[in-house]
């Protein structure tokens, strides 16, 4: 299962705010909502990988970090356009199937993810988060990556159900607060303001920019004798990243010590994540 996230060209970033922000601040707070959603992506066990759809040089970079493949678009032909791309190309590769999501979705969380990939049941399927307000598609999972062709939009919902069921598949419908807020209007983002979050787009609405120190802070960090404040702020940054989320990896061995009295004996194998507490 591949996730797939389109982004158009930031200079046309959320149209809607600009009687609010700036075309400076839309761009960026929708760069910080997209590295939300790459970030919780790179986190959730079960995806194959993550495949961002645009030709903006920003995205692209912010795509790069989170290891993500990009697909160029040859020019802006809307979201429905951009998935549809992707899902041809995956499954001309033989991908299983897509999880399509928005990069404006900033609250969806690795759990939000990983629930909607075990709703997902074989081959053909179909599993669809609506918005909050039950018009639009905010998440969609197809196996195969093309079973459907797309209708991304405000009233998307009930035309992806139809799609689903003439292709033979009875849809399976996961509502979920986090996925199901996505940023468009002001009411939207005075919604998501209204939610406590750790999230990058709260400290960019709130002046704050990237909530991640910079070189220089984090060197910074390093020279202090008493290391309770790195610590503390390597529990933030991660705990913001990936909640409560643990994974393992069974192809690589890392070997493990238990200390036991004032022993420290290497186990011959790896412990399995639950015997660790």
């Amino acid at each position: 299962m591949f996730a797939v996230v389109p982004v158009k060209d930031l200079g046309q970033a959320k149209q809607r705010l600009a009687g609010h922000l700036s075309a400076e601040r839309r761009r960026g707070l929708y760069l910080a909502m997209l590295e939300d959603v790459l970030a919780a992506l790179a986190a959730t066990p079960g995806l194959s990988g993550i495949v961002v759809v645009t030709r903006d040089r920003d995205a692209m970079d912010l795509a790069r970090h989170y290891a993500a493949r990009i697909l160029v678009e040859p020019e802006n032909l809307g979201q429905s356009q951009a998935v549809g791309l992707a899902a041809k190309t995956l499954a001309g590769e033989g991908a299983k199937g897509l999880l399509a999501i928005p990069g404006d979705v900033p609250l969806a969380t690795p759990g939000e993810l990983a629930r909607v990939l075990a709703t997902h049941r074989g081959s053909p399927g179909f599993t669809i988060v609506p918005a909050s307000d039950g018009r639009g598609s905010n998440c969609i999972l197809c196996s195969p990556p093309d079973l459907i062709p797309f209708h991304f939009g405000n009233d998307s919902f009930l035309p992806h159900l139809a799609e689903a069921r003439s292709a033979g598949v009875e849809p399976r419908i996961v509502e979920l607060p986090g996925i199901g807020l996505d940023i468009d209007t002001p009411d939207d983002l005075a919604r998501f303001m209204a939610i406590p979050s750790a999230t990058r787009a709260r400290a960019y609405m709130e002046g704050e920019g990237d909530p991640r120190p910079d070189t220089e802070a984090a060197l910074a960090l390093t020279d202090e004798s008493d290391h309770r404040e790195l610590m503390e702020e390597a529990r933030r940054l991660t705990e913001q990243g990936h909640g409560n989320v643990i994974t393992y990896s069974k192809k690589v061995f890392i070997p493990l010590t238990r200390l036991c009295r004032n022993r420290c004996i290497t186990v011959p194998s790896p412990i399995p994540p639950g015997l660790l507490f």
